[in-house]
């Protein structure tokens, strides 16, 4: 059934495919190279360069502004070289958070949904076949193979199945990962009798990880499909969004990758459910932003997207980078550098956040999560050697340097915090802290401009989330979360949490940073996204040197700079404590008491969808058959033998 039933169909449509499309292929390149010759924007792609221009000017204009009070405030009596790095480091700070507040506010205001279909009004059928993807590595197969089996039975009730295949691609490692996805994928296809559109692969070698193995099965198997949707273990869709997605591909011949917006579901920690609820109320706004702001050169996220199978094959073989790793070698982060070559290529790159029932999980604990983010800390630094490609697109570039900065800023706030404090140390005037005053007094003419200072950062930082918050507990989607007091509790949780994980999460991506600098590679470790709850022990493992970081920032600003301590301890008090909060966070039964509580509720727990409930339903299936084949497999060894002496 799996694989060599996949390379039968392979063998079968291939090459009518490649017939079929030659010549399509030989116009679309004859017409981008007169595009390209042409030079001539439309009236769209203009108001987009507008755009674009208004909103990078903005950021720089609010970060040098931000700047120029800094520098007006410590500077009021006499200027030292700590001054000037602190500025030049605020502003870059600033750019970034500038950045990312006029992402926020193009897509609370100026963005537009995609024009959507009647509710229960599927497209008409499609011509095209699509083949759906599923790479998995060391993965637990019984959690990935209900989540097909749930696409599987949708697609198959909605009556769409027969354009689909699903190919579940392995590149596990381990020996009994490798077992238990054979023994769930032939379940699964004997449960539902869909033998002929699901298969299984499995690689020996797992050359150049998952982009490898993409690009493995587009060279053997992707010329019997138009389109691949590129899934990754823990994705969920809903079918009809399935169907939506080929249907907009099928209108758009340009359109090369539509990327959804994944939300972040079946969460029980305090952490997870945190992430879940952030990403279900905000993501979709500030993807509506990316999307306004990129417009044909979107994001590629790696997952829950649709790709033109021909487009991906002519333009997104990936190089190796000159070196040895963590800067050369294999492109971890390859999913941005595809949808670069893709817009190189004059093909349409895109984010469409109205594609509702898009879903993935998350780690459930810091721990987890601070590995994966290791992970895409050194792909993204990686693009630091690609942002000068020939050919990119000038957003192209603009979105690696983006996706740097998204790791970079940290170390560049702790270096500022660490200026800051050194400041007061080494030069013990002027004093803006006086002993009968816990506030900084400045000196009268800058107190105004330090306090518009605070002002505007605390704006940059809180604005956004605060907007959307309001806006969504005043209007009908509050219901979804459970009203708008729901709402607002929850968003009121998941700042108070967000900002004391702040220092934990800067101090581990600086560390990141500072171990890629190091040529130290992260490897591609599996993920862990069990709900199993995360011991002292193993937080403390982890954290331990934070503890240590923390008291070294206390007990230095209280010595040296006493009046400082109080402003201090929202940063060192969370990194002194940090194995605890790690741990708390990371427990599920701290979780539960907050799904009591109705905190951190999100639209897809208070009524899950039916692909969402299918899966439970397939895990829970699963489950029971790998427990009864496990007793059987214990029952079946021959017990001890009993010898009896004769006398």
């Amino acid at each position: 059934m799996p694989a060599q039933a996949g390379s039968a169909a392979t063998r079968c449509h291939a090459g009518n495919a490649r017939e079929a499309n030659h010549a399509f292929t030989l116009q679309r390149r004859l017409a981008f190279a007169s595009a390209r010759n042409s030079g001539k924007l439309t009236g769209l792609k203009t108001l987009v360069v507008i755009g674009r221009f208004v909103f990078a000017l903005a950021a720089f204009v609010l970060a040098v502004l931000a700047g120029v009070l800094f520098a007006t405030v410590i500077t009021a009596n006499g200027a030292t070289w700590l001054h000037f790095v602190q500025i030049g480091l605020l502003i870059v700070c600033c750019v970034w958070l500038a950045w990312g507040f006029n992402t926020a506010v193009a897509g609370i205001f100026f963005s537009r949904a995609h024009k959507r279909r009647r509710a229960g009004v599927l497209p008409a059928v499609s011509r095209n076949r699509t083949a759906i993807l599923m790479p998995v590595y060391n993965e637990d197969a019984g959690a990935v193979m209900a989540r097909v089996a749930a696409m599987l039975e949708g697609l198959r009730r909605i009556r769409r199945l027969a354009g689909f295949d699903f190919f579940v691609l392995s590149d596990s490692t381990r020996a009994d990962c490798v077992d238990e996805e054979r023994r769930t994928v032939f379940e699964v296809a004997g449960a539902l009798e869909t033998g002929t559109h699901l298969y299984y692969r499995h690689r020996e070698k797992n050359t150049n990880r998952k982009a490898g193995n993409v690009a493995e099965f587009v060279t053997q198997q992707g010329g019997a499909y138009e389109y691949m949707l590129v899934l990754d273990a823990d994705s969920l869709m809903r079918p009809e969004t399935m169907v939506e997605m080929v249907a907009r591909m099928d209108d758009d011949q340009e359109l090369a990758l539509l990327q959804t917006q994944p939300l972040i579901i079946n969460r029980s920690t305090i952490f997870g459910r945190a992430l879940q609820f952030s990403a279900a109320l905000y993501s979709p706004f500030f993807s509506r932003g990316i999307a306004a702001l990129q417009g044909r050169e979107g994001p590629f996220w790696g997952h829950n997207a649709i790709i033109r199978i021909r487009a991906f094959a002519q333009s997104c073989g990936l190089p190796h980078l000159p070196g040895v790793p963590p800067f050369g070698g294999h492109i971890l982060s390859h999913d941005f550098v595809e949808a670069a070559l893709l817009a190189r290529e004059g093909w349409k790159v895109r984010v469409e956040p109205d594609l509702e029932g898009s879903f993935e999980e998350a780690p459930s604990n810091l721990i987890e999560y601070a590995k994966r983010d290791r992970r895409w800390c050194q792909g993204n630094l990686q693009h630091g050697l690609l942002i000068g490609a020939p050919r990119l697109s000038f957003w192209s570039r603009v979105a690696m340097i983006c996706g740097i900065m998204a790791y970079a800023a940290s170390p560049i706030w702790l270096m500022f915090l660490i200026v800051s404090m050194l400041d007061p140390i080494l030069a013990t005037a002027p004093n803006y802290f006086p002993t009968d005053s816990l506030f900084p007094v400045f000196p009268r003419p800058e107190t105004g401009k330090a306090l518009l200072l605070l002002l505007g950062i605390f704006t940059l930082l809180l604005l956004p989330k605060t907007l959307i918050a309001f806006r969504t507990a005043l209007s009908h989607r509050a219901k979804r979360f459970g009203g708008g007091i729901a709402v607002l509790m929850g968003a009121t949780c998941e700042l108070i949490l967000t900002s004391a994980l702040a220092p934990i999460m800067m101090l581990f991506q600086s560390k990141a940073v500072a171990e890629i600098l190091m040529a130290r590679d992260s490897g591609w470790p599996s993920t862990d996204r069990d709900d199993e709850g995360l011991p002292l022990s193993t937080a403390f493992a982890a954290s331990w040197w934070m503890v240590i970081a923390g008291a070294v920032l206390l007990s230095t600003t209280f010595i040296y700079a006493t009046n400082l301590f109080l402003w201090m301890l929202p940063i060192g008090l969370p990194l002194v404590v940090s194995p605890f909060f790690i741990s708390l966070t990371g427990n599920p039964a701290l979780g539960r008491i907050a799904q009591r509580l109705s905190i951190f509720a999100t639209p897809f727990e208070i009524a899950p969808e039916p692909v969402i409930l299918a899966s439970y339903a397939w895990r829970d299936r699963l489950a029971r058959s790998a427990s009864t084949l496990s007793s059987l497999r214990r029952d079946s060894q021959p017990g001890p033998t009993l010898t009896v002496a004769q006398g």
